[in-house]
Order: structure tokens, then sequence, then C-alpha cells
């Protein structure tokens, strides 16, 4: 005789659907950042710009010294363009790294709102879409390990189901 606890079973599937559920989340906020990209540079104004400096921070989150170690403190690019019929304009890029990606008096392309200069971005691959592609990846990698997991384990209950169930004929 089998008992079947009846919590456990769906525990496991809370869990399941909560795996495929928060990876849907981070792939839907990846989806929202990567609409406002392509809105950014749909609207965008173009212009050259000059990275004038490098602010260096070590505003780390992690308090682990082994998670920390060899990386630094990261920088990021300062960077002066002058706007169509406007003054010139200095913005800090969101976007820093450690090398720097860029050097002091570098040319680089900038994309700007007309309404709104300072609201601007290094024309880059990391500037634009590196975050969008990083939630988008994680989210579609956690989804998509749930739905195997869900999977594998409606398949291995059919399938013990099944087995219980089958009647094997008499050879004679």
């Amino acid at each position: 005789m089998q008992v079947q606890v009846r919590g456990r079973r769906s525990a496991g599937w809370w869990v399941t659907f909560g795996v495929i559920g928060f990876g849907t989340l981070f792939f839907v906020i990846g989806a929202i950042v990567a609409g406002a990209s392509i809105s950014f540079v749909t609207d965008a104004e173009s212009a050259e710009g000059t990275v004038v400096s490098l602010e260096w921070r070590d505003d780390h989150v992690s308090s682990s010294s082994k998670s920390r170690q060899g990386s630094g403190p990261m920088a990021y690019p300062v960077v002066e363009f002058t706007p169509a019929g406007g003054t010139p304009t200095t913005f800090q890029s969101s976007a820093g790294s450690n090398p720097p990606s860029y050097d002091t008096g570098e040319r680089v392309d900038v994309l700007y709102r007309a309404d709104d200069p300072g609201d601007a971005k290094i024309d880059g691959f990391v500037s634009l879409w590196l975050i969008p592609l990083v939630f988008c990846g994680v989210g579609l990698l956690i989804a998509g390990i749930g739905t195997g997991v869900a999977i594998a384990t409606r398949r291995r209950a059919r399938a013990a189901r099944s087995g219980s169930r089958t009647v094997v004929p008499a050879v004679g």
C-alpha cells in the first residue's frame, strides 16, 4: 500500500512554477529595458563626443572580499559633446568597466535626446544593450530550466501511473 503525501507533491509544483515565474519576470524586465533602449535609439540625435576623463568609483555592492579580489574600482567615462545648435554638454556614462573601455581623449559617437541633451549615452553595445541582454538571457535560462524540470516531472509521473496499470498478458 502506497501513501501519498499531498503537500510534498504540490510543494514541488509550486517551486517549479515559482522558478518559471521568476525567469519569466527577469525576461519581461529585460524586454522592457530593451524597449526603452530601442525607443531611445529611434528618437535620439547623434553627435561626436570626446572622453574628457574617467571617473573611477569603487561602488561594488558585494561585501565579500573573495568576490572583489582583482576587480578593483570601475572606470566610468565622462564625455563632452555639442548637440546640434547647442552648447557643449558633459555626461557620465552609466556603464563602467575595469579595465576601462575608453581612453581619455578618445572620440566616441553619442546619442542624445534633442529636447534633453543631458539624457545622453555612448553609442555602444555595453551602454545600450548589455543590461537587456543579460536580463533576457538569464530569464530565458531560468524559465527554461524550470520548464524542463516541469516537463520531466510530468513525464515521470505519467510513466509511473501507466506502469502501475499495465497488464502483462500471459504467454503460453
